[in-house]
């Protein structure tokens, strides 16, 4: 009985601290808006949920993914874009080495921040190699004030227990993280391609999304992992056309902030209270926090007018995560049975 009490404290604390958290990311992107500042809620949201006690190790590694990113930005802006097959061999490097950095829930944090610098910042200097310092700064400030707002609201509201004893070793063995990242590549890497070939800029957020997800369908039941994916960010697809609908009758940013909180604290409740459906909250507050955020700080207000768009990238994403995923399941390649080895 006391167990069951000691859990649901627990799970409200971390609830009321994602609410803060969330809330504060939110109103400071909305309030700022700099380069890239709908990315600060998602990171907060991220750290959060994955990271549950503060320590120096996430800091040690949110500074490391910092550095990366600045590096990235400032050598894009030397000409290297000039030649787009070196260039794309050193973007697929660095998707690769991010594949297999995600699997270690050590460098979770660095691989996500370093995925989203290596396809963003190359992309965007292909056309303007000044603007992808630019974006390098905006991706990092964007992560420091996730970690300033996780920092405080740790402190604010801190764990019972805040004993860190390391992070877990990865479940899978090198060699399945290896093929775990190649078959992700298999997936990602020529929508990056296409992408890049043909500068599609309006429909930047379906590439992201494709890559960062297709880490995530790389088992055997695929098909179904793609289901779920479809299925969660059509939750998180909603949401944002509720929070769209609600932001053209009332638009104020105090009101933003304040219905985002609400469905921050609706999502954090079922994310630590119903633990086995928790991915499913997760990914679907996720999608909703980057539709959300990338059309109000992209449109100044005119929230309405790529509703739509965002919204049928959202279904884009869907559609091509379900036929490539039974594209793969369907084939009989040594390389992808290996992987289960």
């Amino acid at each position: 009985m006391q167990d069951n009490l000691a859990a649901e404290s627990e799970a409200q604390r971390r609830t009321i601290r994602f609410i803060v958290g969330v809330g504060i990311a939110v109103f400071a992107a909305a309030y700022f808006n700099w380069s890239l500042a709908f990315v600060a809620p998602v990171f907060t949201a991220k750290f959060l949920i994955e990271k549950p006690s503060l320590n120096s190790q996430t800091v040690y590694e949110l500074v490391i993914a910092l550095v990366v990113t600045m590096f990235l930005g400032m050598m894009l802006t030397g000409g290297i874009t000039q030649y787009p097959l070196i260039l794309m061999l050193l973007v697929g490097l660095m998707m690769l080495w991010g594949y297999y950095l995600f699997t270690d829930p050590k460098w979770n944090l660095f691989a996500s921040i370093l995925l989203i610098a290596v396809l963003l910042l190359p992309f965007m200097a292909i056309s303007n190699p000044s603007i992808s310092f630019v974006l390098a700064k905006g991706l990092s400030f964007s992560g420091i004030m996730a970690i300033l707002v996780f920092a405080l609201v740790h402190i604010l509201i801190p764990e019972h227990n805040r004993d860190f004893k390391g992070y877990a070793q990865p479940q899978i063995s090198d060699q399945q993280r290896w093929h775990a990242a190649f078959r992700a590549m298999i997936l990602a890497f020529p929508v990056v391609c296409f992408f890049y070939v043909f500068q599609i800029t309006s429909a930047l957020l379906t590439m992201i999304f494709i890559a960062i997800l297709s880490l995530q369908i790389t088992g055997e039941k695929s098909i179904k992992l793609s289901a779920f994916l479809v299925f969660s960010n059509a939750i998180g697809g909603v949401l944002a056309t509720i929070m769209f609908s609600i932001l053209t009758v009332v638009p104020n940013l105090i009101f933003y902030t304040l219905v985002t909180c609400y469905m921050a604290a609706v999502m954090g409740n079922k994310i630590y209270t119903i633990p086995a459906k928790a991915p499913v909250y997760v990914t679907a507050f996720s999608t909703f926090l980057v539709l959300v955020g990338n059309t109000v700080s992209s449109t100044g207000g005119d929230i309405d007018s790529n509703t739509w768009v965002r919204i049928l990238q959202l279904v884009m994403v869907g559609l091509y995560m379900i036929v490539a995923s039974f594209y793969l399941e369907t084939r009989d390649w040594k390389f992808l049975r290996n992987q289960h080895v």
